[in-house]
């Protein structure tokens, strides 16, 4: 079995944060490591663990319990940081200056930072989207625009690419940002694998848009 990279992957996590905007990316990373380890005959590409501030279980969005694998404090390095959205992000965590330090502070060390649904908000708090084009949920777009006025929102796309900076609409866009993530990475045979092992219907048009 050769050798390969492997990116890990951490996932911010606090209360009353929007389902399937962590979980999507979650399965979307994790069966894409799976379907990798299988076709190339390597090891697992993608590592996947979550975080919060301070590691207890949240209450994510109507009630479901998550217990984060790491705390702010005893995180280890992230190659990948996803940062979702949802009630707890525009409402709260986006006036806590912990968890706003902790993405300023990190966002150096990642090869991509990234965001779903209003996880954008969060990164734009922080400085990160300054002078550059991001998305968000189209519910949210004003608010962007008024709150964030040197970031350039960028309406009805499902994400928007930067570089080493990610953003993605609301909630669903989360999953197609990670597959355009999978692609980049690993390449379009690995993101259409999983797709179909997901069953989920997704059209790369050419090598390099979802």
């Amino acid at each position: 079995m050769s050798e390969q990279r492997q990116w890990s992957v951490g996932i911010v996590l606090f209360d009353e944060v929007e389902v399937l905007d962590f979980a999507g990316p979650f399965e979307v990373f994790s069966v894409a490591a799976y379907e990798h380890h299988v076709a190339k005959d390597e090891g697992f590409p993608f590592i996947v663990r979550t975080v919060s501030e301070a590691g207890v279980m949240i209450s994510a969005c109507n009630g479901l319990k998550v217990q984060p694998d790491y705390s702010f404090a005893n995180a280890p390095h992230f190659d990948i940081v996803v940062v979702p959205g949802g009630w707890g992000a525009r409402e709260r965590e986006i006036h806590n200056e912990s968890m706003i330090r902790w993405i300023q502070t990190r966002a150096p060390l990642t090869e991509l930072m990234t965001s779903v649904c209003t996880g954008s908000l969060l990164l734009a708090k922080a400085g990160l989207l300054d002078e550059k084009r991001a998305t968000t949920h189209w519910a949210s777009y004003e608010r962007f625009e008024s709150e964030f006025p040197t970031v350039q929102v960028v309406r009805d796309v499902k994400y928007v690419d930067e570089g080493n900076l990610l953003t993605s609409g609301g909630i669903s866009a989360g999953i197609h940002m990670s597959f355009h993530i999978v692609r980049r990475l690993l390449g379009v045979d690995i993101a259409r694998s999983t797709a179909k092992r997901m069953e989920y219907d997704i059209i790369f048009e050419d090598d390099t848009d979802v």
